[in-house]
Order: structure tokens, then C-alpha cells, then sequence
């Protein structure tokens, strides 16, 4: 690993969670806050640096910590390298990690206003480090949830923010939508209950058609280990871990069908993002929903 020159570094602390190099010479990094993360679904600037390890809900405190390195200077729709650091609460790299759902690490990528998403699969470097390269479409803020689980410990999820330098773009038309076609897939959002009630069990139906004749898709296949991925995020000022949920698919659906069970802690809106796998195809299915 090259030195790194000129860094801008801002620890961001971990968020426990039940389930679920090549930088240039010039970086930064970003950070935010700790918190715990439960799972929620009832299935399967300036050369300086912070860091904060607390106790939250309880006796449970965090058990690492991560560090998001970028280049300092970032370009709308251009790749640049990520680095990401895990240590432990005293600095020292974290050098063993588990596979879950098929990944050492799963990263989350969002916009802040909630129009892009990425789910990216950083490579370990070791010695603590993860590397990955991607783009951002627009200016405006980022923020990364990072999910990963130490050797013999519990499943970590880490918030990290970055900046992207530039205009802003005008957010589109709120679209409420519950039918949506995503190139030649149809997908249908039925919820189980006409209204969502904050801290109400929920079941999250996707209900996936061949776009060009409604029939039952035969070809999904299981993405990282299950039948579908769902990341959940609370439209809000700035992002921290009590909204974000990532809900695992149940098993034994009817075909072309994805289910998945889960609660909204609050109300507010919410952005959902189903992933599903047709034949090598990753699809990615986005949709609003008002929680009261």
C-alpha cells in the first residue's frame, strides 16, 4: 500500500447489528456517528481525525471502528478507489473476517436524497482493508453503509459519509407507484397491510412478470445465498443507522414471488430497494412508502 499524502481523515464509529490499493497520493475521508443497528426483519476536512465509541441501547458498545478513504479530488461519473479501514477500538487493524451471505463485505452506496443506490462488494487487501472503485452520478452527499462481521464476533455495520463536489440536481416527483417496470421485468410491491404502522410486522410482497407478457418469471435465481436482497432507508436530513434495514427474502414463496418480513421503527417515508437475480441479471427495484 503507497503512502498516503495529504490526508483528511474522520473515523466514523460502528453500529453492532443483528442479523443481517490503489488511492492517490491525495485522499480524504469522511465519518458520522455510533449507534447499534438491530435487525429488523423477524427472518433468517483538514488532516484531522475523530472517533467515538459509546454505549447505546444498553450495556452493548461498539467493537470497531472504520475510516473511509477518497481522493481528494472526485469527478461526477468518473471511478475513483475507496479504502476502508476496520480496527478496533484502539487503532489496531482487524485482520480476520467471516463470509456472510456469500461476501467478506457488503457496502451500501447512497445518495443522500435517496435517487441513487449502489451495492458494492469491496476485496480485502488484508491487514484491515478493503478496496473498491465506483462513481457518483450527481454532486451532493453520500452515505455508505458498510456491513461486515469480525471473526468471532457479532455483525458490524458502519456509516460513512462523503461529498461529492458541484451543482446539485432538483429532486424528482415524489412517485408512489406500486407497479414499475425495470428494463423487461414488471415488479409489483404488495404490502400486507393497506396502512404501514410504525413497529407493525409487515410482509413486503415482490411480485416479479416477464414485462412483455405478465407472466410469472421461471428465472430467478438466488442472489448472494437467497432469493432477494432488501435495503430500507428513512427519508431523512442526514442518514444515520436507525434508518436503515436490510430484511431477508422467506423461503418457500410461490414463483415469481419474493417475500419478505419486517418492521419500520418510525414513521416517515421510506425508500425500498428489492435485488433480485434473473438469469445472471441483477435487477434492481426501487419504490416509495409512506409509514404513519
Amino acid at each position: 500500500m503507497n503512502r498516503f499524502l495529504n490526508t483528511i481523515v474522520i473515523a466514523t464509529t460502528l453500529v453492532l447489528a443483528q442479523s443481517c490499493s490503489l488511492l492517490s497520493n491525495q485522499e480524504k475521508a469522511i465519518s458520522v456517528s455510533t449507534h447499534q443497528h438491530q435487525e429488523r426483519s423477524t427472518t433468517e476536512s483538514d488532516h484531522r481525525e475523530h472517533s467515538t465509541s459509546g454505549t447505546i441501547h444498553g450495556d452493548k458498545k461498539a467493537l470497531t471502528q472504520a475510516k473511509l478513504k477518497v481522493p481528494s479530488n472526485i469527478t461526477q461519473n468518473k471511478n475513483i478507489p475507496l479504502l476502508i479501514e476496520v480496527q478496533d477500538l484502539n487503532g489496531k487493524a482487524i485482520a480476520n473476517f467471516e463470509t456472510f451471505q456469500e461476501k467478506l463485505m457488503h457496502l451500501i452506496v447512497v445518495s443522500d436524497d435517496l435517487q441513487f443506490f449502489s451495492h458494492l462488494h469491496p476485496t480485502y487487501n488484508d491487514n484491515g482493508q478493503f478496496e473498491v472503485k465506483t462513481s457518483f452520478p450527481q454532486a451532493g452527499g453520500y452515505t455508505f453503509f458498510s456491513d461486515y462481521k469480525p471473526v468471532s464476533q457479532t455483525e458490524q455495520v458502519s456509516v460513512l459519509k462523503m461529498q461529492v463536489p458541484g451543482n446539485s440536481i432538483a429532486a424528482p416527483e415524489i412517485n408512489l407507484d406500486r407497479t414499475k417496470i425495470f428494463n423487461d421485468t414488471k415488479v409489483n410491491l404488495i404490502l400486507s397491510e393497506s396502512t404501514i404502522k410504525a413497529g407493525q410486522e409487515v410482509t413486503l410482497i415482490f411480485k416479479l412478470q416477464e414485462a412483455s407478457s405478465n407472466q410469472s418469471l421461471t428465472d430467478l435465481q438466488p442472489y448472494l445465498g437467497e432469493k432477494g436482497h432488501l435495503v430500507i432507508l428513512r427519508k431523512s436530513t442526514s442518514l444515520t443507522a436507525e434508518d436503515y434495514i436490510h430484511a431477508h427474502a422467506l423461503k418457500n414463496t410461490p414463483t415469481g414471488q419474493v417475500h419478505f418480513m419486517t418492521k419500520f421503527p418510525q414513521s416517515g417515508k421510506y425508500k425500498l430497494w428489492g435485488q433480485f437475480n434473473r438469469n445472471g441479471k441483477i435487477i434492481t427495484a426501487d419504490f416509495l412508502i409512506n409509514v404513519v
